[in-house]
């Protein structure tokens, strides 16, 4: 890899005008503070004039000396008036920000009709803004705004936009798909006649609306472009932004290109996992490179296969990118699924073993009632453990009450626990906000005295679906339950017509797989084994 690319992550920004995405000040130092290990170049942190959060985060970032550059957004001046009177140019360079990105127009529709000035005075604007900036001392980046659909207009006068950029002295000139309605071959034709006419460094910034931002990103490097603009899991506004968790694999496992070191790029799927988490959006489960199915097998004849070599149906190694291997097990698996997850867990099992395909018959006859284990990991895994005879049996549940009362205007819910822990009955009572929540609590106050790791697991997503529609309130539901303790994240299923048993049994599940992991350290011998689990699915 002797090319390198500079890699612009404007997550911070573009990313937080996505539908239902809010950060704190909080939020973005830490993101941030991924990001630059991540090994990104540029970290746009938001506008600094335009609201107090984000005043806050430029006063705070400055204090974290990152090593990517920290680079303050904003637009060309006002039109008629002057960059010493413009108040966003001020608070821009004022900001303690190293480089600042200022969008303007490119399009001449656009002047007319969302600036309602004329075409000389946007590239006033334009050049003028830019020297402002390269004069207080900081780096100087143009965002072409609606590059391409102006360059198809009126290819002369986008083209005088960038010349103006250039002459003013722009670090970086960036050609923006705004409206994410170009596709991939005009994307290479216009940037590869961008790099012939202007002689300076250019950039890629594209949209998601075709879904085509990282075909042309990629279209645009191969083109000549050497400047990446995206966002975490391609956050943004409308359908998105270019996704850099797409966009830095495939340039630097496939196409030859420097982005990040190995061993960064090896941190990708925990930079964004831990972004979403932030973010409170949910991961899709598909998403390339670091989705939770990225390499996840289900079908017999596939997890045959990887078995003997994980080419066959795996693009890449999978640990290149922080991700790993998942063999799902359904109604649809063979008896190599059941065998690949059971030797994951270290469970001694062959071929021969009459076991197996029980454990087959077990799980089609429970997916029949509706349990589904693709999603629920921590689940299936409990489940094998129960079948050879390798569960590890912590604590027992004697029995559970839920009470709720509406008082004073208010809801409470009571949930009374007793279980047995070690031969010693613990009885505990505990409020919550709803008969899940207290169970969780009552649970958790029983087992935390005897592991006080405990504390560490909480639920991070609760789910209901109904399964039988046609019988209104008394049918069937699944419940599924996504627990983390900062580490590692699992899933856990319960099935039931009553939606507090099915709930009781994902949560039990979570708590006892939670223990696993504690129970090779903090078990007595005599009860880190046992011949059954604690819920007969």
């Amino acid at each position: 890899m002797t090319t390198p690319l500079c890699i612009f992550d404007t997550t911070l920004r573009d990313g937080t005008q996505g539908e239902g995405i809010s950060l704190t000040a909080e939020d973005k130092v830490k993101i941030a503070l991924k990001l630059d290990a991540l090994g990104v170049h540029y970290i746009e942190g938001g506008n600094p004039g335009s609201n107090s959060k984000d005043i806050e985060f430029f006063r705070r970032v400055r204090e974290l000396k990152l090593q990517a550059k920290l680079t303050a957004f904003g637009s060309t001046r006002r039109k008629n008036s002057t960059c010493e009177q413009d108040i966003n140019l001020k608070h821009l360079t004022e900001s303690g920000a190293q480089a600042a990105t200022l969008v303007g127009k490119s399009w001449d529709f656009h002047v007319h009709t969302a600036l309602q000035t004329t075409l000389e005075e946007n590239l006033a604007m334009i050049y003028e803004s830019l020297a402002f900036v390269k004069n207080s001392g900081m780096e100087a980046l143009f965002d072409a705004e609606h590059f391409f659909d102006g360059y198809k207009a009126n290819p002369e006068y986008a083209l005088a936009a960038l010349a103006k950029a250039k002459a003013a002295g722009a670090n970086w000139i960036v050609l923006c798909d705004t409206n994410g309605g170009t596709l991939p071959g005009e994307i290479s034709e216009i940037v590869s006649r961008v790099v012939t006419a202007i002689d300076a460094p250019i950039g890629i910034h594209t949209h998601n609306d075709c879904e085509l931002a990282v075909a042309n990103t990629l279209a645009a490097i191969t083109a000549g472009a050497r400047h990446i603009q995206g966002t975490i899991n391609g956050y943004g506004e409308r359908c998105g932004n270019a996704n850099l968790c797409s966009i830095l694999p495939t340039l630097q496992l496939k196409m030859g290109y420097s982005c990040v070191s190995d061993e960064q790029l090896r941190n990708l799927t925990n930079v964004a996992r831990y972004v979403g988490e932030i973010a409170n959006v949910n991961m899709p489960v598909n998403q390339p490179y670091v989705g939770n199915a990225a390499f996840a097998h289900k079908g017999g004849i596939h997890v045959s296969a990887i078995m003997k070599d994980s080419k066959t149906y795996e693009h890449i190694e999978p640990h290149l990118v922080g991700n790993k291997q998942r063999v799902l097990v359904s109604e649809l698996a063979g008896q190599s699924n059941i065998l690949s997850k059971a030797q994951e867990m270290g469970l001694d099992v062959n071929l021969e073993n009459m076991k197996s395909r029980d454990v087959i018959d077990r799980i089609k006859e429970l997916e029949h009632q509706g349990y589904q284990f693709e999603g629920a990991d921590a689940s299936l895994e409990l489940l094998l453990r129960d079948a050879y005879g390798d569960s590890v049996q912590v604590f027992s549940i004697d029995s559970f009450k839920i009470m709720v009362e509406k008082t004073a205007g208010q809801m409470i819910t009571e949930a009374i626990v007793k279980i047995n822990v070690a031969g010693e009955q613990v009885y505990t009572v505990a409020e919550g906000n709803g008969p899940v929540n207290a169970l969780d609590n009552a649970l958790r106050k029983a087992l935390v005295q005897y592991y006080p790791a405990i504390r560490d697991v909480h639920l991070t997503d609760y789910k209901v679906r109904v399964l039988d529609e046609k019988d209104t309130t008394a049918a069937k539901v699944r419940v599924l339950i996504e627990s983390t303790d900062f580490k590692d994240t699992w899933s856990t299923v319960g099935v039931s017509s009553n939606v507090i048993e099915a709930s009781w049994e994902a949560l039990v599940d979570s708590i006892r797989y939670a223990l696993l992991g504690m129970a090779k350290e903090e078990l007595a011998p005599e009860l880190t084994r046992a011949t059954h689990g604690l819920v007969n699915h």
